[in-house]
């Protein structure tokens, strides 16, 4: 549990920001114009929104990341990082921003970004249907977007990083899974278990589809959570493609999955063919009424014990940070800690050392 830290945030420095349309889609470009003129490779941080909100809304932290890492690499190339900056001179980040699917430019039917409680009754399949949307158009982005920026081939991109924040955190889980390419991530107030979030929303917005007689099991597979729905969840989301619909056994850290069990080999691969060597770092809210931590809990437990005690040499590597008081809101400490994981990342591309580098970052 980490606590809040009351420091204020300084503002966001000023980088430069570009609109240039990728594949029909308006997209944010943060930090182009400030590339170190020694660049040669080029790191991308994908950037995906807040439900209700827009690509703009997502500028603050684009400048932060952005700025911290140039911070870092001018102050080694004046000779004052003690030998920490081999490389970095040829490395270069931007940040990338751009709509979610029926937000800012791309807004169809406000009414579906809705909740059951703002009277939207296809909430669950609405929610979704933007989650998983927004992971095919990452995608498509990735494949393009060196021809957008450097089609001359004059700089080359090469690592791919994503931070989400609420209906964007739902989105970096489910991209982590699906695209190769993102080899690290930033889950800000985000969930892994679409159907345990959509089943404990249904119970507080006392929907007559959730029965507290059976915990809601019967919710899945009701007019509210169609059947069609369950099977898109075991196709798209964290939990479900590990675990369907059963639930995650509760083993201790200190026991060990049975080596000749054909489920959890098949969990053992999946975690091998879809996250091996990612990096992920989990920011959540103690007191989130939202997206509460309770809903992504017990998966995050297994995938911890998974990565960090069962299969180590797989690479995966999660930090699960809850934050004493913090609501469903991005907070200042979130804030701090996702630029020093960024930042950190990006150094990781050329052989640095992690942890020196979280040392080092600036907001």
């Amino acid at each position: 549990m980490t606590s809040p830290n009351t420091t204020p945030l300084p503002p966001p420095p000023t980088i430069s920001t570009h609109t240039i349309q990728m594949a029909g889609l308006l997209v944010d470009v943060h930090g182009l114009s400030d590339l170190p003129p020694t660049t040669t490779h080029v790191s991308c941080l994908w950037l995906h929104h807040q439900r209700t909100r827009r690509r703009e809304d997502l500028a603050g932290i684009a400048a932060r990341c952005v700025g911290g890492w140039n911070a870092q690499v001018a102050t080694d190339l004046n000779g004052k990082g003690e030998g920490k900056g081999k490389g970095k001179g040829t490395r270069g980040l931007v940040a990338l921003a751009y709509d979610q699917r029926n937000h800012g430019s791309r807004i169809v039917d406000e009414k579906a970004n809705g909740s059951w409680r703002d009277g939207n009754g296809r909430h669950a399949v609405d929610m979704l249907g933007l989650v998983a949307g927004m992971v095919v158009d990452q995608g498509v982005l990735i494949d393009l977007v060196q021809g957008y920026l450097f089609p001359g081939g004059e700089k080359q991109i090469d690592q791919h990083i994503a931070l989400g924040v609420s209906l964007g955190g739902h989105s970096v889980w489910q991209l982590l899974l699906a695209e190769p390419r993102v080899t690290a991530g930033v889950v800000v107030i985000g969930c892994p278990d679409y159907m345990n979030l959509m089943a404990d929303r249904a119970r507080l917005s006392k929907l007559p589809t959730y029965s507290a007689q059976d915990a809601g099991a019967s919710f899945l597979g009701s007019r509210d959570f169609p059947p069609s729905l369950i099977q898109a969840s075991q196709k798209y989301d964290p939990k479900a493609i590990f675990f369907g619909t059963d639930p995650i056994p509760d083993f201790s850290s200190a026991s060990n999955p049975k080596s000749n069990d054909d489920e959890t080999s098949r969990q053992r691969q999946i975690l091998h063919t879809r996250l091996a060597n990612k990096k992920i770092l989990l920011c959540s809210g103690a007191i989130d009424k939202l997206v509460p931590y309770r809903c992504s809990e017990p998966f995050v437990r297994w995938l911890k014990q998974a990565a960090g005690v069962w299969w180590t040499e797989e690479g995966v590597e999660v930090e699960d940070r809850v934050y004493e008081g913090v609501g469903h809101a991005f907070s200042a400490e979130m804030v701090r800690d996702a630029v020093q994981f960024v930042v950190g990342v990006v150094a990781g591309a050329d052989g640095e050392q992690k942890g020196e580098e979280r040392g080092g970052s600036k907001i």
